[in-house]
């Protein structure tokens, strides 16, 4: 085991399988002592289980780090304060909080339910929410505190259809991101994102499963495999990132990246204001000039 995280304490949310669980192993193979927090449920957020979190400490003692579970939903404001309660609770302190927690309620926006829109806003970015509330209280009286988050790529486009409520909610964590680092800033806590790509049970769906052979399956698991999302994550959560916060990475296997933050690409100015027959004179041979649509079908 390592020591680059020797003495601290972290909470990963959503981290009895898949990138979570490869999150919190790592944190405690550098000596992080860990709350491992898992509902167990399906996918789509439906059920229970304890065994997911559990088996997860069982690794980290067997490893002989240290680790407890917590098993309350990041979905209301109670669980998530008592999934930071736990840390406070059974080590005496929190230095770096992961949310990872996530399910999938895939559907075309036209097909949607209010209730399909709900859950995943409420799992994901009500999710981040609750437990980054009660860790940054802890955070700002001890000045200093470590917080990644966990976005998506769908956001940008880059899913499969009928994720419009995913999409949302995980470009809703970035802003959110941003917001935190300004705020915390000044009391020593950086706030920073990730957007993974990982063979997972979300990634795998259900007509992927039923239509792809079994060796195209493991062949996608191998090329992005969900443990490679976590030395990333734990050198974040390190004092070396100690100047890195509000920023946004994409990770897979084999490959880290940076995203820029937005800016304009050009601009057209008017003293006075522009009317709308002047936009719709100028617009054309200026700002929308090149844009096409690229979700149009092809002929």
């Amino acid at each position: 085991m390592g020591d680059r995280l020797k003495d601290k304490v972290a909470v990963v949310t959503g981290a009895g399988r898949g990138i979570g669980r490869g999150e919190a192993l790592a944190l405690a193979s550098e000596g992080a002592r860990v709350v491992v927090n898992d509902l167990g449920g399906a996918p789509d957020g439906s059920g229970a289980s304890t065994s997911p979190a559990d088996e997860v400490v069982a690794e980290i003692k067997k490893a002989g780090g240290e680790a407890v579970t917590n098993h309350d939903s990041v979905v209301t404001t109670e669980g998530g304060e008592n999934i930071i309660r736990t840390a406070i609770d059974t080590f005496g302190k929190l230095d770096i909080l992961v949310n990872n927690a996530g399910i999938l309620r895939d559907r075309m926006l036209f097909n949607m339910s209010p209730e399909e829109w709900d859950i995943i806003v409420k799992v994901h970015l009500y999710g981040h929410f609750n437990t980054i509330r009660p860790a940054s209280v802890v955070f700002r009286q001890q000045r200093s505190g470590r917080i990644i988050n966990t976005s998506s790529g769908a956001g940008l486009g880059n899913s499969t259809f009928g994720q419009t409520n995913y999409g949302a909610a995980k470009e809703g964590i970035v802003g959110l991101t941003r917001k935190v680092a300004q705020d915390m800033g000044r009391y020593g806590v950086t706030c920073n994102a990730i957007r993974p790509n990982a063979g997972t049970r979300l990634t795998l769906s259900d007509e992927m499963r039923r239509t792809w052979s079994q060796e195209a399956i493991e062949r996608f698991e191998q090329s992005l495999k969900p443990d490679d999302i976590a030395p990333l994550v734990v050198w974040l959560a390190s004092d070396d990132a100690a100047n890195v916060t509000g920023r946004t990475f994409y990770v897979q296997t084999g490959l880290v990246a940076i995203y820029s933050e937005p800016v304009y690409e050009k601009s057209i100015l008017r003293e006075g204001g522009w009317t709308i027959d002047e936009l719709f004179r100028f617009m054309p041979g200026s700002l929308a000039s090149g844009l096409v649509n690229p979700y149009l079908p092809k002929e």
